[in-house]
C-alpha cells in the first residue's frame, strides 16, 4: 500500500469520527511501531514517525544507555534495548547515561496493518479520542439539565440516550422513590458529574436532588433567569412533597404567584415531570424567625424561642395545628429544617408555655437567691428579658435605666451585687466549695448519689425536674458520668410526668 494511502486513511478516520488529525497520525504510528516490535520478536524500543504532509515515514530502533550490572559482571538486564555506556561512547564520546540513541532501521510496509492486533491500535486510539470529546463537551455542562430517552434499565438503574451515541446514567439512589419508566420514556435529570472510565464516558444524572427541582424551575419561569425572582433554596422529599424558597428583586412582582403561574400552569409543569412531587413555594426572609415561618407553612406558629448556641428553634404550635405542622412522618418539618438550615422542634403551645414559665421562675429564684433581691424586681428583670447574673453584671447602665421604677442607685446596687455573685461564684469553682445545695428530691433520687447531685447543684441543677428537663448530651458536659448512666438518671428524673 503506498505511503499516500496514510494519508487517505488519515483523511477518512477524521471525517467519519469528528476528531483530529493529529490523533490518527498518532494512532498510525503506534500500530506501525507495534508492527515492528512484532517481526523483531517483541524485544526491542521503537519509535516511527510520519511526515503529516507526504505520509512518508522512518522508524528508529531506541538503545537506552546504562551502567553495567556490577564490576565483575560487565553485561546488562536487557540487551535487546541497552546499551553499555562504554559501548555506546565508542561512537559518541558524549553520550551519559539515561540517554538514547537512535539507530535508524527498515519500516515495515503500511499493508501489513492489515494483521488483527495493528488495526485494534488504530481502533482503540481513535475510540479513546471519541471518549476524551464527549468528555469534554459535557463537562462544561455540569450542574445542567440533560434530556434523554430511556434505553435501557438494569436493576432499577436508568440508561438514556442524550442523542449522538452519548450515553448517561442513572443510579438506583439517584432515582426518585416509586418512580415507573419504561422504555423510550422521554426525561429531564440533572448532570451532577462526567467521568472518564475503563468502560467509556460515564454521564452521571440525578432525579432525586434540590438542584434539579430548582433547574426545572429556572426552565418554566422566565423572571428566574432574567433575575426578576431568585432561588434561595430547596428541599425535597423525592416523589412526595418539596419546598423553594424565593425572593423577588422587583417589589413590583409577586414572587410565589409568579412561579405558580396562570392557574398553576408552572409549578405543574414541574410537578408532572417529577413523578407528581407537590411543591410549596415560600417567600425568603433575611431574618432567620421569619424564614422559618414561612417554611414551616401551611402550619402557623404561635411562639419561637431561639437558641443560637444550638442553633435551634423551639417552635409553638396550637394542638390542633400540630399533626399539621409535624406532618407525615415528620416531612413538614424536616423539610422545612433542611430549607432553613436550623434545628427545628415542633412543641405543643401549652406545654411551651408551661416550660417557659418553669424556665421564668427558675430564673427569678436564680436572682432572688443570688442577688438577694425581692420577688417583684426579680420579676421585672425577668420580663424584660434578662436570663443570667453575666448580663445584669456587665450590660451598660443606660440599658437597665430604661426600666419602669428603676433609678441610679438600684442600677448602681444590682450590678454591684451581680458582680460579687459573680466573684464568689469564680473563687468557688477555683477551690472546689460547693455554693448550692440540692433539692432534697434529687438527692434522694433512686441512682443517684451525694457527691453527683452537689456536682449537678453547682451548675443550676437544683431538682429532679430541673434534671428531667435535660438531653443525655446536656447532662454528659456537666457531669463525668457514662452515657448510659446519664440516659437512666434522666428517665428516672421523668418518671413523674409520665404517672401524671
Amino acid at each position: 500500500m503506498a505511503n499516500k494511502e496514510i494519508l487517505l486513511v488519515v483523511d477518512v478516520f477524521s471525517n467519519e469520527k469528528e476528531i483530529e488529525k493529529e490523533i490518527v497520525f498518532q494512532a498510525i504510528e503506534a500500530a506501525l511501531e507495534a508492527a515492528t516490535i512484532k517481526d523483531y520478536g517483541g524485544q526491542i524500543k521503537v519509535n516511527v514517525a510520519i511526515d503529516r504532509k507526504t505520509g512518508d515515514y522512518l522508524t528508529y530502533r531506541n538503545w537506552d544507555v546504562v551502567a553495567p550490572n556490577s564490576e565483575l559482571d560487565r553485561d546488562v538486564e536487557l540487551p535487546m534495548s541497552q546499551i553499555l555506556l562504554e559501548v555506546a561512547q565508542f561512537d559518541n564520546p558524549d553520550v551519559q547515561i539515561g540517554d538514547v540513541i537512535r539507530e535508524k532501521i527498515e519500516s515495515v510496509e503500511f499493508g501489513r496493518i492489515a494483521a488483527q492486533t495493528a488495526k485494534q491500535v488504530i481502533i482503540q486510539k481513535v475510540r479513546d479520542a471519541e471518549r476524551n470529546k464527549i468528555v469534554e463537551a459535557y463537562k462544561a455542562r455540569v450542574g445542567e439539565l440533560v434530556t434523554g430517552t430511556v434505553k435501557r434499565i438494569d436493576k432499577g438503574s436508568v440508561y438514556l440516550e442524550l442523542g449522538g451515541q452519548v450515553e448517561a446514567y442513572i443510579a438506583k439512589e439517584d432515582m426518585i422513590p416509586r418512580e415507573t419508566m419504561r422504555l423510550g420514556d422521554r426525561i429531564r435529570g440533572y448532570l451532577k458529574e462526567v467521568r472518564l472510565e475503563s468502560r467509556g464516558p460515564q454521564l452521571f444524572v440525578s432525579r432525586n436532588c434540590s438542584e434539579l427541582l430548582m433547574a426545572l424551575f429556572r426552565l418554566e419561569v422566565p423572571e428566574i433567569a432574567d433575575g426578576m425572582i431568585s432561588m434561595m433554596g430547596a428541599a425535597r422529599d423525592p416523589g412526595s412533597r418539596a419546598k423553594l424558597a424565593v425572593k423577588s428583586n422587583d417589589p413590583r412582582l409577586d414572587a410565589v404567584g409568579t412561579c405558580v403561574g396562570m392557574r398553576g400552569s408552572r409549578v405543574q409543569s414541574v410537578t408532572n415531570e417529577l413523578a407528581g412531587e407537590r411543591v410549596d413555594i415560600i417567600i425568603w426572609h433575611p431574618s432567620d424567625p421569619q424564614f422559618v415561618i414561612n417554611a414551616m407553612s401551611p402550619a402557623e406558629i404561635e411562639s419561637i424561642v431561639v437558641d443560637e448556641d444550638k442553633h435551634s428553634m423551639d417552635l409553638a404550635v396550637a394542638s390542633t395545628s400540630l399533626s399539621q405542622a409535624i406532618g407525615r412522618g415528620g416531612q413538614n418539618v424536616r423539610l422545612a429544617s433542611q430549607l432553613t438550615g436550623w434545628e427545628l422542634n415542633v412543641i405543643d403551645a401549652s406545654k411551651a408555655e408551661e416550660k417557659n414559665e418553669a424556665e421564668a421562675n427558675k430564673i427569678k429564684n436564680l436572682f432572688i437567691d443570688q442577688l438577694s433581691i425581692d420577688d417583684e424586681i426579680a420579676e421585672i428583670l425577668v420580663d424584660v428579658g434578662f436570663n443570667t447574673i453575666e448580663e445584669i453584671a456587665y450590660v451598660p447602665s443606660n440599658e437597665l435605666l430604661e426600666i419602669d421604677g428603676f433609678d441610679e442607685e438600684l442600677v448602681e446596687e444590682l450590678r454591684s451585687r451581680a458582680k460579687d455573685a459573680l466573684l464568689i461564684r469564680a473563687i468557688a469553682v477555683e477551690e472546689g466549695i460547693e455554693v448550692a445545695q440540692p433539692d432534697e428530691t434529687l438527692l434522694t433520687m433512686e441512682g443517684m448519689d451525694s457527691a453527683l447531685a452537689h456536682e449537678l447543684a453547682n451548675d443550676g441543677i437544683i431538682t429532679m425536674d430541673d434534671l428531667a428537663e435535660l438531653a443525655v448530651d446536656d447532662l454528659l458536659k456537666f457531669t463525668d458520668v457514662d452515657e448510659d448512666r446519664a440516659a437512666k438518671l434522666i428517665m428516672k428524673a421523668r418518671e413523674p410526668w409520665f404517672s401524671e
